[in-house]
């Protein structure tokens, strides 16, 4: 299955005729609606946002079939995916987030650390997410210093380790 990138999000209801607040993940709001239809990560559920205007934070859009203030609050939460091949190419240095999902996390010296499990963003920045082989997660922050290089061809991404973490790296694991 082709790989599914989350471009939006349904918020709570908007009005008594169907419209609903619709968080968007692109970096123009309104480009979500470039992408023809949208659908739930599984499939099941196609969604075609036939108008949508800015407000504050977010996107107040019309669904397609989605008419009253009762089928609009039965969305709310529901991420809305397209395919990654919908999304514009990147130039040469640019990515998106989710062509790092799987990679190899690697030190400066290329130890392994593990593989990008995700990137988060709770609103004071984004973290990159690194599962290793054993051990605990690893929550970074996704900065230049923490972050310098990002490999795709390679597969992988360089992980510069803060001071007070950097003796606990999965190779260092049990050496006591």
């Amino acid at each position: 299955m082709a790989a599914q990138i989350c471009v939006a999000r349904i918020g709570a209801a908007h009005g008594v005729r169907g419209a609903v607040k619709l968080w968007t993940f692109t970096e123009e709001p309104l480009a979500v609606m470039d992408y023809g239809p949208l659908a739930t990560k599984d499939g099941a559920r196609r969604f075609e946002v036939t108008h949508a205007r800015p407000a504050k934070g977010h996107l107040v859009a019309t669904l397609k079939g989605i008419a009253t203030r009762e089928e609009a609050e039965r969305l709310n939460g529901v991420e809305l995916y397209i395919a990654r091949e919908k999304l514009p190419a990147t130039a040469e240095d640019e990515y998106y987030h989710a062509d790092l999902i799987g990679l190899a996390a690697v030190t400066a010296a290329n130890a392994p650390l593990g593989r990008v499990t995700a990137i988060h963003n709770f609103g004071a920045g984004d973290i990159i997410e690194i599962a290793p082989a054993h051990g605990a997660t690893l929550l970074l922050p996704f900065t230049n210093t923490v972050v310098p290089t990002v490999d795709l061809a390679g597969g992988r991404v360089v992980i510069e380790l803060p001071d007070e973490i950097e003796g606990d790296t999965p190779e260092d694991a049990g050496a006591s």
